[in-house]
Order: C-alpha cells, then sequence, then structure tokens
C-alpha cells in the first residue's frame, strides 16, 4: 500500500509541475486546446486546433491572458508554434524523448489541470498521417481540449505532445525531439522547409520477371505517374518510371517517399534506384525545398 502512494503521489507531483508550463489556447469556438510554453516566448499546440493565425489568446495557469500569433505550422506533424508577448507561464521541461519505450508510464496533462494516465502502447508511423517523424501511440484518453498539451513521463519532463487530429479513434503524441526540430525551424527561417522531389506516384507490384532476373524480394514499388516541371525530379525521373529505393531503403507507399525526406536533407543528392523499360537504374537526384502549393 504505501508503495502505491508513494506511485500516486509521484505522478500528482508530475502533473503539478508540468502544469507550471501548461496554457490554453483560444484559437477555436467553445473548447480552448492545451499548448505548452515550449521556449521563452514561444507556444506550441496542435495545428489542427487553431483555425486563425492571428487575433488569438493564451491564458496562462494563473489566469493571465496574453494575445499570440501563429509563427509557422508543420501540418503534416500537427503541430503549430505560437509567438506570444510576456508571460507568467513557466518554460517546460522537456525531455528526451528517444529514451521513451513501450511500456513506459505516461501522463496526458491539459488546462486545469487536468490529467490523463496510461502507457505507450506502441511507437512507430502511424498510417493515415503525412507525417516525417514516428508518433507515440498511447492507451490512455485524451478529453475534449487535451490536444496540443504534453505528453510527460513519470518525472513531469515533457516527451511529446498529444493530438487527437489524426482520427478520432486515435490517442497520438508527437515525440518532443520531433517538436522541437519544428521549434527550430520557425526560430531560424520563419516558417518550415519541407523537403520534397517533385513526383506523383502509386504503389505498384514489381513484375515478377524483374524479380526473378535480378533477385528482387521487394513485391510492391511506386510507379511515377506525374513529374513537375522545373522539379529535383525533372532532373532525372520519367514518368512510368518505377521507384524501388531511395538510397537504399525500400519505398512501398507515398508515404514511404515522404519519410525517406525530411526537411533537413533539403540540399543533399538522394540515389534512386528504378526499374526503366525493364532495366534496373539509378538515378541521382539533388533534395529540393517544396514551393507553395507543389506535391
Amino acid at each position: 500500500m504505501d508503495r502505491l502512494l508513494l506511485l500516486s503521489d509521484e505522478l500528482a507531483g508530475a502533473v503539478q509541475q508540468a502544469a507550471r508550463a501548461v496554457v490554453a489556447v483560444h484559437g477555436r469556438p467553445r473548447v480552448p486546446s492545451t499548448g505548452i510554453h515550449w521556449r521563452s516566448g514561444l507556444i506550441v499546440t496542435a495545428s489542427h486546433t487553431v483555425q486563425t493565425d492571428d487575433d488569438l489568446t493564451v491564458t496562462s495557469p494563473s489566469g493571465q491572458s496574453v494575445p499570440a500569433a501563429v509563427v509557422g505550422r508543420d501540418a503534416a506533424l500537427d503541430v503549430a508554434v505560437l509567438r506570444i508577448g510576456a508571460c507568467d507561464a513557466e518554460v517546460a521541461d522537456v525531455g528526451e524523448s528517444d529514451v521513451v519505450r513501450v511500456g513506459h508510464m505516461v501522463l496526458a496533462v491539459a488546462t486545469g489541470p487536468r490529467a490523463s494516465w496510461g502507457v505507450i502502447s506502441a511507437i512507430g508511423a502511424a498510417r493515415s498521417r503525412r507525417a516525417e517523424s514516428d508518433v507515440f501511440s498511447l492507451d490512455l484518453t485524451l478529453y475534449p481540449g487535451f490536444s496540443g498539451g504534453p505528453l510527460v513521463d513519470a518525472r513531469g519532463a515533457v516527451v511529446g505532445l498529444n493530438t487527437s487530429g489524426a482520427s478520432r479513434h486515435l490517442q497520438l503524441a508527437i515525440p518532443a525531439k520531433a517538436v522541437g526540430r519544428v521549434v527550430d525551424a520557425v526560430v531560424r527561417h520563419g516558417r518550415i522547409p519541407r523537403a520534397y522531389l517533385g513526383v506523383s506516384t502509386q504503389p505498384i507490384r514489381v513484375p515478377e520477371g524483374f524479380r526473378e532476373e535480378h533477385g528482387q524480394s521487394q513485391r510492391t514499388a511506386l510507379i511515377v505517374v506525374e513529374v513537375q516541371a522545373g522539379s529535383p525530379a525533372a532532373a532525372g525521373l520519367l514518368v512510368g518510371d518505377v521507384i524501388l529505393s531511395l538510397d537504399g531503403t525500400a519505398v512501398t507507399d507515398p508515404l514511404d517517399l515522404r519519410a525517406a525526406l525530411p526537411s533537413e536533407r533539403i540540399g543533399q543528392r538522394v540515389r534512386a534506384s528504378v526499374i526503366r523499360a525493364g532495366r534496373a537504374l539509378d538515378v541521382d537526384l539533388t533534395i529540393g525545398e517544396r514551393p507553395a502549393r507543389a506535391r
């Protein structure tokens, strides 16, 4: 019994610590979302909960209300970064999300404060999301208003940002490391740069004859159905090419292609292994920065 009481007190302490950096974000009608005072003057929250970029307000745990504006979004990751004026909310203690493992005990914290307790049930890509990062799947409930709030470990350190934006049936958290990359990009560039090649693709079965001839075990690849004029892909790929891999990593789904192009690789070379007219071919491309409205 003493151990249970001790655990209960430790969890309550973790919530109390995390709540000092938790704010309410008034960016949609009715229920506000939760945000995290990530760095001095910068709030992060779930992008899907912020329906306007200007005329926002943020309320600190003490009740202080300050104006806020969106300075950058990563819609694929569901992260929005807001800039605020002077605020008495503490800056969050951001932990190491790389050490989080399946089965670790975690708490979702929201304004109030409110909390939900559970464990990490899985770590991996959510196939319904067009994101570059793995996500934490949570065995806990994200109640209304919890999206955008911190996922904290048993010590109260923030290891993720909670979101139910991908699906009403999925309880997810974006790892703190990925959130930090978004914040870094906003501070450095004032926006979220996105890597791209400039192709539209569809999954296709790798021809049996090619697989037998080349000892290829991969059964599915991506056929190029469109190459955007002036894009990086236009320098080497053709409509009808079948992309097997990028730098040796198999691509079997358009989400695999996106995951192989993180923003930090903009300007770097990538080798695409393709099938063209039945023959194996390597094509070297330079990863570009996605312009507005590019695929």
